[in-house]
């Protein structure tokens, strides 16, 4: 059936590529494994030819709908349109990340359309995207409402699971409220939310995301070290809150008496009830379907047999949903079940022979599943969590008490608050050592790892992964084996990762690789640094910092409040003693503001506006202010308030061992003509890229700066298209060495008798 599987998952993906080829060649294969069945009198072969026909013709026919439909039609139009759409999830709510506002996206399904003076009623499935105020309104829709609305449909990518993309800017007009099953579904909810409503902001928002997946509370601090530390999983709805729920259900029928067919009557109704709460969504019955695969397997016939029903799950549900095939949850889940099932009895009891079973199921389950998904997350994230076993096995058994404790509570809320809060309290409490051990964890240096997604070092990973299960066993069996392992494990926690070459020992600037931001770092003693903005995380400048080997920060200079400059300021203040604040004179917008000064306030440090022209130093950084000069109030024609904001940012040129780098923020070219023309000296040996090498340049201040090399900082695969290619050749042809950061990864520089000698991480 493993055989079945794969050829299902083939051919749902080739099918639903939306291209004829794809299909094509799903057909040819199907056609030659049927010949090869026929020649050799396989049955297998048979079977696989069959599905994997039968999963592509599925795929393309489903593609082929969603393509040719008039949703679709408009939507390659860019069609302004007015819709009736059914609400099919919660919406989730993006925040603000630079100069992008915070929107929300929801999936639904638009049931009638209006537009181009026609209009179709039809069942299509679309992705609402909005924006503007309207984003409050759509977070409390409640699934299963139909709103009217209008919006622009845009096509949807290739493959994806959407006809159409809708673009929404107002809040809609209810035109039916749901139906009385999903506002009883919505009613429990809500009681949930309800039990733990009084109990600590952490613990709060972690309840409804362990028990129902509902991860809109959770602050975006808790979901990074949630990452960090290989937890995520706990917050999405998966097959192991089901047999957590399963477990307790069936543990306590075979308690009241309860056996036989009656035990499989409970077991079925309550994985009814846990679809019903949890709502029919793919994932939920992805989870459903992997939850009674791991029941199932517990019971009869050990792993093979255990394999065979994962198999059968999988090849079902690809039949029935094609778009699985290229959902990164349904590759984890099928993975982790899988590793589950085949490793984690056999090393439970090699574990149990010096350790009491408890202990050798929270350390065996974790690592199953961590070795069988550790490739797929590793190619998601480009990093490798190397804390995830030890935060796992610890979280463990605080997950069942909390999981069981939410069900409860949200069913209790039917018949009586106080009972409901109750439990409410011991499923928070239970959730508070999962918050601290996340926590924990995230704060080692070594907590995760960077790891290149390229095909050869995934297939390396994936086979580094397949050796260590092998060799596993031969461990597991000895304790002071085991032990050994842990201790080291535990020692690379504790220290920050190292790669051959970098940082260079005689680095004095560094451009943090922090993603679509900025965060550099200018040496001033042998463990002091200027830090100039802090990127848009806090784990990226986390790591940068503790690979340069900074443990003060004398002057932490905030060029504006944008998210991308100021989101990691929790990785330099609380985490290193941090002399001043520097920020520009603009103070907004207000949300980065008041974000900076409460965690500069929580501190001690002061917060302070320097003023043009002023000049200083600090160890071996010297500096002179240059901007900015257009003045932060100036209302500059054709540019909107995030132009105004961006002309607001600090410009220092910066002199750090005898080498001169002009650090520009995100200054647009009104603020730099503003400062060619006020006569500063720009020369400058290095060049930070304004607004991380936007098209937006004016031509004499990049001229004016005679710098040698150019850096610019920006995100891999960034929206914005930064650097822009424009500005890329504008640079080169003034003779610059231009680097980026979304290219090269991390870049220092160093000045050695004149000459500047430049290292990258990759």
């Amino acid at each position: 059936m493993v055989g079945v599987a794969l050829a299902a998952w083939a051919g749902a993906w080739l099918g639903t590529a939306g291209a004829g080829p794809s299909w094509g060649a799903a057909v040819l294969v199907a056609l030659g494994a049927a010949l090869l069945a026929w020649r050799r009198g396989s049955a297998v072969l048979v079977a696989v030819a069959c599905v994997l026909l039968v999963a592509a013709t599925s795929g393309g026919l489903r593609a082929e709908a969603l393509a040719a439909g008039p949703v679709a039609t408009l939507a390659g139009e860019r069609a302004v349109a007015e819709l009736v759409v059914e609400v099919r999830g919660d919406a989730r709510v993006h925040p603000a990340s630079g100069v992008r506002p915070a929107y929300a996206s929801l999936d639904a399904l638009a049931v009638e359309v209006d537009g181009r003076g026609r209009a179709w009623r039809t069942r299509t499935p679309v992705l609402l995207v909005v924006t503007g105020d309207a984003v409050g309104v759509w977070s409390h829709w409640p699934v299963g409402s139909r709103v009217r609305v209008d919006g622009r449909l845009e096509a949807a990518g290739g493959g994806d699971a959407f006809a159409a993309v809708v673009r929404v800017r107002t809040a809609g007009t209810l035109v039916r409220p749901p139906s009385a099953s999903l506002r009883l579904v919505e009613r429990v909810r809500a009681g949930l939310r309800a039990s733990v409503a009084h109990r600590r902001p952490e613990p709060r928002a972690l309840v409804p995301a362990l028990v129902l997946g509902d991860t809109s509370a959770l602050t975006p601090e808790v979901v990074e070290d949630f990452r960090t530390t290989g937890l995520s999983h706990l917050t999405a709805v998966s097959g192991a809150n089901l047999t957590l729920l399963l477990a307790f259900c069936l543990v306590l029928a075979r308690w009241v008496g309860v056996r036989g067919r009656a035990l499989r009557v409970v077991g079925l109704a309550t994985v009814v009830v846990f679809v019903a709460l949890c709502r029919t969504e793919p994932s939920v019955l992805r989870a459903a379907a992997m939850g009674l695969v791991a029941l199932a397997a517990l019971g009869a016939g050990g792993r093979q047999a255990g394999m065979r029903h994962l198999s059968v799950a999988a090849t079902g549900l690809l039949l029935l949903d094609p778009f699985l095939a290229r959902s990164v949850g349904f590759v984890l889940s099928v993975l982790a079940s899988g590793g589950i099932v085949w490793w984690a009895r056999p090393w439970t009891l090699l574990l149990q022979r010096w350790l009491p079973r408890v202990v050798a199921e929270s350390v065996a389950v974790p690592l199953a599943a961590h070795l069988a998904t550790l490739p797929v997350v590793a190619a998601i994230s480009g990093r490798v969590s190397v804390s995830g076993l030890l935060t796992n096995a610890v979280a463990g058994p605080f997950v069942g008490p909390a999981t069981v404790l939410g069900f409860a509570a949200a069913a209790a809320s039917l018949l009586s608050g106080h009972l409901a809060a109750l439990l409410g309290f011991g499923a928070a409490w239970s959730a508070q050592p999962i918050l601290w051990v996340a926590h924990a964890g995230a704060a080692l240096p070594g907590s995760s790892r960077p790891w290149p997604a390229t095909p050869f070092a995934l297939v390396w990973l994936g086979g580094a992964c397949l050796a260590a299960a092998f060799l596993l066993p031969l461990v597991l069996v000895r304790r002071w084996l085991t032990l050994a392992l842990a201790v080291a494990m535990v020692l690379a926690l504790v220290g920050a990762p190292r790669r051959p070459g970098w940082p260079p020992s005689g680095w004095v600037v560094v451009a943090c690789d922090v993603g679509q931001g900025d965060g550099l770092v200018l040496r001033a003693g042998p463990h002091d640094a200027v830090v100039v903005d802090t990127g848009p995380e806090e784990g990226p400048m986390r790591r940068c910092l503790a690979e340069l080997g900074v443990r003060r920060v004398p002057l932490l200079v905030l060029t504006h409040f944008h998210d991308d400059h100021v989101g990691g300021l929790g990785a330099v203040l609380g985490a290193r003693p941090v002399g001043q604040v520097w920020v520009c004179p603009l103070p907004y917008p207000t949300s980065g503001v008041e974000r900076v000064r409460a965690a500069a306030a929580a501190q001690g440090v002061p917060v302070l506006t320097p003023a043009v022209g002023a000049t200083g130093s600090v160890g071996a950084v010297g500096w002179e202010v240059l901007g900015p000069r257009a003045g932060p109030a100036a209302e500059v024609a054709g540019e909107d308030e995030s132009g105004r904001e961006n002309d607001a940012s600090l410009v220092l040129m910066v002199t750090v061992s005898g080498l001169r780098v002009l650090l520009t923020g995100d200054v647009e070219p009104a603020g730099q003509e503003a400062i060619v023309a006020a006569g500063a000296d720009l020369h400058a040996d290095v060049l930070k890229v304004p607004h991380h090498g936007s098209s937006r340049q004016d031509q004499a201040f990049l001229a004016a700066t005679h710098a040698r090399l150019a850096v610019a900082s920006a995100g891999v695969d960034n929206d914005y298209g930064h650097p822009a290619p424009g500005t890329v050749a504008r640079l080169r042809a003034l003779g610059m060495q231009v680097l980026a950061t979304n290219e090269h990864g991390g870049v220092a520089i160093e000045e050695r008798s004149g000459r500047l000698t430049v290292a990258t991480e990759r």
